[in-house]
């Protein structure tokens, strides 16, 4: 049944999504808040797809922040990354720089005002970052990141990488971890399984810890659900 239900959402899904860049592409012209419509669309066609076709539902936890927040969030699967444009209002999203340059989908990313980040970390890099980032919380957004920089399975956790540190320090906001389960349904592969999908957002953690404290709280705040972990 999982692979019937996993064929059904690829003949449904991917198909749409080629359509949402498409339009994305074309009103990208008119400005940023053309394409946040369109990107929004194709979260809920995300979300409808994987209700209807896989079966799986999500249940949040916790308070959705409606200022802009840093909101610093588990990475187990793609699931997360289209579910958080709808319980944020208005997000930016940090990516790796590399999604950005891909034909097409990358355009329309930069058009909806993602943060690329070079997983290299070179001083230009994270300048660029920065100074995104600092554009996105101008204009009332949140900025989401995900922490560890990678994928991660569910029960595993990894170092957080230094971009997150030096957006805490830089642009001065609170921190909201949030928590999420979506790799026991949602993994990394085709098949895909029906179960709910938990978002579990923390208490807002305050601007101006020393690094080591920040990094502590978030690592443990974002694997809550994991139970017992093992490092990747």
């Amino acid at each position: 049944m999982a692979l019937i239900r996993s064929i059904l959402f690829a003949l449904f899904f991917y198909p749409g999504s080629v359509g949402a860049v498409t339009l994305a592409l074309i009103v990208a012209p008119l400005g940023t808040a053309p394409v946040l419509k369109v990107s929004l669309g194709w979260a809920y066609w995300h979300r409808w797809c994987a209700r209807w076709l896989l079966g799986i539902r999500i249940r949040v936890e916790g308070v959705i922040p409606q200022e802009p927040a840093l909101v610093a969030a588990k990475h187990e699967s793609m699931f997360e990354t289209l579910e958080l444009i709808i319980l944020l209002p208005d997000p930016a999203v940090v990516v790796k720089q590399e999604l950005t340059e891909i034909f097409g989908w990358g355009r329309a990313a930069r058009a909806h005002g993602v943060i690329p980040v070079d997983r290299e970390g070179s001083a230009t890099a994270l300048r660029i970052m920065m100074r995104a980032a600092k554009a996105a919380v101008a204009a009332g957004r949140s900025i989401v990141i995900f922490p560890e920089g990678t994928r991660t399975a569910p029960g595993t956790r990894a170092p957080l990488r230094p971009g997150f540190a030096g957006l805490y320090r830089t642009l001065g906001l609170p921190v909201v971890p949030v928590a999420l389960d979506s790799g026991r349904v949602y993994p990394k592969g085709f098949v895909k399984h029906s179960g709910t999908v938990t978002f579990r957002f923390g208490p807002p953690i305050v601007p101006g810890l020393k690094r080591e404290a920040i990094e502590t709280q978030v690592l443990d705040a974002i694997n809550a659900l994991n139970g017992p972990v093992r490092p990747a």
